[in-house]
């Protein structure tokens, strides 16, 4: 147990790690050591950041809460903190259930741990960050909270109205994460394509995007979160147009049959999201499109899954995630309908969901063989390079390896990787 030093650990999405790092600055500036690896902590102090989205995020922060309570309990740590979005929505609960955390925050009022901790918080560093990804990427987070009323989500309830940050400050960070040797911003919001209606009464992402894509040393720009409802199509232009926006867009669209759209809240019906698709598609030859799917939300008959199914067969996601419902406190779902679809259903669909992708995601990865692609090098793991191309975003895409013996490459540098062979998940190649 170091005297002066605090471990962050963050659950849940890129978000949560968005704020640990500005915390991280906040404390360093304070004159703590600050780490960051849950599995290893070294510090007296530790500050969980938890995440509230699901049933299985909640239960994974409490069991992080509960595991080191237990070494406060045993002497290994002095003082716990909780932050987030679970301990935003569980305040008053948590408090009473688990009495060796000393203090809960929420998601936005973590300011006050500086203080209770005797630190100031520096406002000239609002927007510092001591970045905890491989130094030649970030995450860009251009907004906060949510104005979609989605049936299932709580994420609303949790973080409030969808909030834009300036446009000239997202940009001035940029240039700042520049200077500092990011070379890749993963783009992301709650919902990006919202951006700037609160602020500046229209869509701004298209602008956003352009002028970053302008900015030096902004080699590649990822964009992750978008919705497909009034879907700002000038968007399609400025990917098309920048070379250094990347491909890639991830577009959660939970569904495809009308009745489940319809009771989900979405706005959107099943033949607008087969036109936004080949509309994308059209515009920007070559883009791989990310996307997440639900089963099981209440109401969803075989018939509604079996479409479903259709939809991934024909759509041929490059990219796909999916989960089956659960029922979130608070929501419309949770107050209007019954959560009647048995657990092992549930299971059953998104087993059988996932292996369709499964089969298609090893046919688009088998494509790629005999292409040469440009790659970025994020790491060395066991004999290989490991590294991704523009259409894989970190931790949740392929990635493509690359054999040590062949030569030495430099971590966060672009190098033509002739692509030999692929398996469902990774491509395997050598510098050209």
């Amino acid at each position: 147990m170091r005297r002066n030093t605090i471990d962050i650990i963050t659950l849940g999405c890129s978000k949560n790690l968005v704020d640990s790092e500005h915390l991280m600055r906040q404390l360093e500036q304070a004159g703590y050591r600050v780490t960051h690896d849950a599995k290893h902590p070294q510090g007296e102090i530790a500050v969980i950041n938890t995440c509230g989205f699901i049933g299985d995020a909640k239960e994974e922060s409490i069991n992080m809460i509960l595991e080191f309570a237990q070494a406060k309990d045993e002497g290994r740590l002095k003082q716990l903190y909780v932050m987030g979005c679970l301990s935003e929505r569980y305040l008053q609960e948590l408090g009473q259930e688990i009495p060796q955390v000393d203090k809960f925050y929420g998601k936005f009022n973590w300011k006050e741990l500086l203080a209770d901790l005797g630190k100031i918080y520096y406002e000239q560093l609002r927007d510092a960050r001591v970045l905890t990804t491989p130094k030649h990427y970030a995450y860009l987070k251009i907004s906060e909270g949510c104005d979609r009323t989605c049936s299932y989500c709580a994420i609303p309830i949790i973080t409030g109205h969808h909030k834009s940050r300036p446009m000239e400050e997202i940009l001035d960070e940029v240039r700042t994460l520049v200077t500092q040797g990011v070379k890749e911003f993963q783009v992301i919001a709650q919902e990006l394509t919202y951006y700037g209606l609160d602020r500046y009464k229209e869509q701004r992402l298209p602008q956003l995007i352009e002028e970053m894509a302008q900015i030096p040393g902004v080699e590649w720009i990822r964009l992750h979160y978008a919705y497909p409802a009034h879907f700002p199509e000038e968007l399609l232009r400025v990917m098309r147009t920048y070379p250094n926006v990347c491909n890639y867009l991830d577009i959660a669209l939970q569904h495809i049959s009308d009745n489940v759209l319809s009771k989900m809240r979405r706005h959107v019906t099943k033949a607008e999201t087969y036109d936004l698709i080949e509309k994308i598609r059209r515009e920007v030859p070559g883009i791989h499109l990310r996307t997440t799917l639900m089963v099981g939300h209440p109401g969803e008959t075989e018939a509604d899954f079996e479409e479903l199914k259709e939809f991934v067969r024909r759509a041929r996601f490059d990219r796909m995630g999916a989960f089956a419902y659960s029922e979130e406190e608070g929501t419309y779902a949770a107050t209007h309908y019954e959560d009647e679809i048995p657990f092992e259903i549930k299971q059953a669909r998104l087993d059988e969901l996932m292996a369709i992708q499964e089969g298609i995601s090893a046919e688009l990865n088998a494509a790629k063989v005999g292409q040469t692609l440009r790659v970025i090098i994020d790491r060395k793991e066991g004999d290989y390079y490991v590294g991704r191309t523009e259409f894989d975003s970190p931790e949740v895409d392929p990635e493509v390896l690359i054999p040590c013996s062949e030569k030495i490459l430099r971590m966060g540098y672009f190098y033509q990787v002739n692509i030999e062979k692929s398996d469902d998940f990774d491509l395997f190649g050598h510098v050209i």
